[in-house]
């Protein structure tokens, strides 16, 4: 459950309602070109490798409505008859327009406060610029998603460190684009950082900038922070399954940096690790103190009426236990060890005793429907918390239980 896919999912857009009223976009931002550097709110640490979705929203907006209404039909583009074929011939006209309206506003603070005001966003001009650049390199972040995909069957190390050579390290700013987008792909982003070592020659931050792969360290935090946005688990439709893969693939970016990389004190890369670890943490906490309480909820029989199981708690408890396993195979890129070990503890000693009163209920009654089916979720959960081992033998114990008369 916990293991990513070989392909990361991108941003997915969806529009407000606010832009759906004003006739803008209801589908992705400059009709998809700049998709493979869209990252999700929130964006703890604004980079220039990666954009989020509404700030390229609200610059697709500006210039279908105020830029570029005499190119760009508005009814065609909330009416999704708009594509990227339409828009690529205009391409260097829109940006043309783009670099001339950022200059003028550049002095005039008052259409700045005004373009910030109407966007939203207070970082408006540093998020253009970063949306301008990925426009400019649009033709390049394909190839750089098929050479994120070619490095996950790569087996040759010397031949990793060939292909990261091949990346445009001179220029820093198109180098995140691409390092972002390629990130993207990349199932085991370990291997990367340990090739950018060796093409070093030293594992101290500053040595790896200087020979011009600091946009890789730069994409590699700017993934770890998407995660953010899968951690939302609060409330009964939480994805937990969702929210799994992003704590395995966030430990994956985060372990590819600090158990390899050596980091200044202090520096702008430390400061962004720790915010970001603890975020995460802080997401994760609270459901993590629920997973006991839920366990004891779903397992315990109603002290009034006629026992029945309640699903919803019962699927809360499951989920909890998956989380709780997730946790454990994170732990080390998290700040919740104090959590995860008193967690972890209840939560084995709790099922243990659900599980050997439902076995003596089975015994007393190898009919009942109600009490088989809450073991069977109760070992469903041993597997997850203890091993696949001791589920068999649980299982065993049923059948034997089931046999009495």
């Amino acid at each position: 459950m916990n293991q990513p896919a070989t392909s990361i999912p991108l941003a997915t857009p969806t529009p407000s309602r606010a832009e759906a009223g004003a006739n803008a976009s209801v589908c992705r931002p400059f009709c998809g070109l700049i998709d493979p550097v869209l990252v999700n709110e929130p964006v703890l640490f604004p980079l220039s490798s990666s954009v989020s979705v509404e700030a390229a929203r609200g610059a697709w907006l500006w210039v279908v409505r105020d830029l570029c209404s005499d190119l760009i039909s508005a009814d065609g583009v909330a009416n999704g008859n708009f594509a990227a074929a339409d828009l690529e011939p205009l391409m260097p006209e829109v940006l043309a327009r783009m670099k001339a309206a950022l200059e003028k506003i550049d002095g005039d603070t008052e259409a700045m406060r005004r373009l910030r005001a109407q966007t939203g966003r207070e970082n408006f001009r540093g998020e253009a610029s970063v949306v301008m650049a990925a426009l400019r390199a649009r033709a390049l972040l394909p190839k750089a998603q098929g050479f994120g995909r070619a490095l996950n069957a790569m087996t040759d190390e010397a031949a990793l460190g060939v292909a990261l050579q091949s990346m445009p390290v001179q220029d820093p700013k198109l180098a995140g684009l691409m390092f972002h987008t390629a990130i993207g792909q990349v199932a085991n982003p370990t291997r990367l950082v340990t090739a950018m070592i060796k093409l070093s020659g030293n594992a101290n931050e500053q040595v790896i900038a200087r020979n011009g792969f600091g946009p890789l360290i730069e994409a590699i935090l700017g993934h770890a922070q998407n995660q953010l946005r899968n951690l939302q688990l609060s409330g009964p439709f939480a994805d937990i399954d969702m929210a799994c893969r992003s704590l395995d693939r966030f430990h994956r970016l985060v372990r590819s940096l600090t158990g390899y990389v050596e980091f200044a004190r202090g520096s702008r890369c430390t400061q962004m690790l720790a915010t970001i670890t603890k975020m995460v943490s802080d997401r994760v906490e609270p459901r993590l103190k629920e997973v006991v309480t839920d366990l004891n909820q779903a397992m315990r029989r109603p002290r009034e009426g006629t026992d029945r199981i309640d699903n919803d708690r019962l699927l809360g408890a499951i989920n909890g236990v998956y989380l709780l396993s997730a946790v454990r195979d994170c732990r080390d890129s998290l700040a919740l060890n104090a959590v995860f070990d008193q967690a972890w503890s209840q939560t084995g000693q709790a099922l243990e005793l659900h599980i050997q009163r439902n076995l003596d209920l089975l015994r007393q009654d190898p009919d009942d429907a109600v009490t088989g089916e809450r073991l069977n979720a109760a070992i469903k959960m041993a597997e997850i918390r203890f091993n696949p081992e001791y589920a068999d033998t649980l299982k065993r114990a049923r059948a034997a239980a089931e046999r009495r008369t």
